[in-house]
């Protein structure tokens, strides 16, 4: 940490986050304009993927909300700090906005997945990365069907183009940026599960 930077721009900067990545989008969505629970059905999870399937409208605005939220979050980061260390405290409130999706206080800590909060928190830290991780996904998922594989590939590849592409200012930036990764692989390990055992459902199925 950076001594001249007061700890408490790192503590309001994870606190805000996570309370940002909190706000579970795709579950108020399904509540308010179908009067369902979308952890009912389906997946269980609230992300845009299980949400899509209850309505494909719904699944596009949760994608886009989880995203934006984790954008926001780093935004505020950036406004909050300053000097040398300001990609610091936005990898910081990156990570705790995907850590707050994940487990939301509100929904006894039981969240998405993080891909969407992912990208979004990410996108103003390393956007030539997440472009490369958008188009690794996409390939994958055209050319499997299967949404999980598409997240896990991409999300265990993520920490090598910040290295390479050098997104990153610190050491600790690559650490966060590497534990985010493992957290969307250890959301998945049911999807990795069914993926090994030939039975995970592809994109289009009306089942997880």
């Amino acid at each position: 940490m950076d001594g001249s930077t007061p700890m408490s721009v790192y503590l309001t900067a994870a606190v805000a986050s996570y309370l940002l990545g909190t706000i579970p989008f795709g579950y108020l969505l399904v509540r308010v304009f179908r009067g369902e629970d979308v952890r009912s059905s389906g997946s269980g999870n609230i992300g845009a993927t299980n949400v899509a399937r209850k309505s494909p409208a719904l699944g596009v605005a949760t994608l886009v909300l989880d995203a934006g939220k984790g954008l926001a979050a780093v935004a505020l980061a950036r406004a909050l700090s300053g000097g040398g260390h300001q990609k610091t405290i936005m990898t910081i409130a990156a990570f705790s906005a995907i850590v707050g999706h994940m487990f939301p206080v509100w929904l006894k800590f039981r969240g998405g997945k993080g891909v969407a909060t992912s990208v979004g928190s990410f996108a103003l830290i390393a956007p030539k990365s997440i472009v490369c991780m958008v188009g690794l996904f996409l390939l994958i998922v055209a050319a499997t069907r299967y949404v999980s594989m598409g997240s896990v590939v991409a999300a265990a590849a993520f920490p090598a183009p910040v290295w390479v592409l050098h997104e990153y200012v610190e050491p600790v930036q690559l650490i966060l940026i590497a534990l985010g990764s493992l957290l969307v692989i250890w959301k998945h390990r049911q999807n990795i599960g069914r993926l090994v055992a030939g039975t995970e459902s592809k994109l289009g199925a009306k089942h997880a």
